[in-house]
């Protein structure tokens, strides 16, 4: 997270001021029983990854609202007013601790009872800063959740699906009249993804290389659960520059590992994944961390993406 490209703190305490003037004497405490949205379960999501649980499970029950527009990176983010006052009004918010501070702050003083931190869901693990140690991180400490784990959790199906089982509870308990659908909805998302799951173990079974070099270290999770060696350039900060020294370490790796390619992302700067490869005549691929879906995602939503993610990373690692 680039704490210095984010909104900061005052800013965002005038917002939800602002925001929650106009929803002052509103309480979520009875949702069911008081539903704005055609009656339908009024959510609000801090980003993609949330959005598409909350999509998926509320089905047609729920009125999804995003707060990071397609194309948006996410830890950019600076909050409206309009958006603080969306916040208030929610019956039901849906977000990842430690990913967006400044939603963090907004969300803690707009006061819903139904509010479900994801990060709360699964465990949160500490290979993100452990993999990266200190390179290129400009000595910001870009990290998730109470425990200081790695936010990215939604890169690995195990875990996101941990946390599609929460949600699910969550909003059963939000809107119990409809509690049969939100648990059969869950269920087929679980399904969808352990198949994923699946295909990944499948798919990356036997490969010439274990190791893959990217852009932006988001990818800690996935390269646990499947046996894979993540090295970032960037670090966890999609925008951090990495040091001269880390660079010629990547190079180094790409020849004793047989790295083919870097891979950089479509909603970060691609300029360092591109000047590395080009000094290491190696490839260049996307492996897209999936914070936002966009015209330039390979898939419409987060499994076909998945799926591509794992086509490009079959290519890389010499898949047989």
């Amino acid at each position: 997270m680039n704490v210095r490209r984010l909104i900061p703190t005052v800013t965002v305490a005038g917002a939800v001021a602002l925001g929650l003037t106009a929803v002052t004497g509103c309480s979520s405490s009875d949702v069911a029983a008081d539903k704005k949205n055609g009656g339908k379960l009024g959510v609000v999501a801090s980003f993609y990854p949330m959005q598409y649980l909350a999509e998926e499970i509320g089905g047609d029950h729920v009125t999804v609202t995003g707060l990071t527009q397609p194309g948006v990176e996410p830890h950019d983010l600076e909050l409206s007013p309009r958006q603080a006052a969306q916040l208030g009004e929610a019956d039901f918010i849906l977000y990842l601790k430690g990913v967006q501070p400044a939603v963090d702050k907004a969300i803690e003083q707009a006061g819903v009872k139904n509010t479900v931190d994801a990060a709360t869901l699964t465990e949160l693990e500490h290979h993100g800063t452990e993999v990266n140690h200190d390179h290129g991180h400009g000595g910001e400490d870009h990290k998730g959740g109470e425990s200081g784990g790695d936010p990215h959790i939604w890169l690995d199906p195990v875990k996101y699906a941990e946390v599609a089982k929460g949600v699910g509870k969550a909003m059963e308990k939000a809107d119990p009249s409809h509690a049969a659908d939100y648990k059969k909805n869950t269920d087929e998302l679980v399904k969808k993804l352990d198949a994923l799951d699946t295909e990944y173990v499948n798919g990356l079974k036997n490969t010439t290389t274990r190791t893959f070099i990217t852009t932006h270290s988001a990818f800690g999770y996935l390269a646990e659960r499947y046996g894979l060696d993540q090295e970032g350039i960037a670090g966890l900060d999609p925008e951090s520059e990495p040091s001269p020294a880390r660079i010629k370490e990547l190079q180094d790796i790409a020849r004793k590992e047989k790295v083919p390619t870097v891979f950089f992302e479509t909603l970060a700067s691609d300029k360092t994944a591109k000047t590395l490869a080009e000094d290491a005549h190696l490839k260049t691929a996307v492996l897209d961390p999936i914070e936002g879906i966009t015209d330039k995602s390979k898939g419409d939503d987060y499994i076909e993406v998945m799926e591509s993610n794992l086509a490009a990373l079959q290519q890389a690692l010499g898949a047989k």
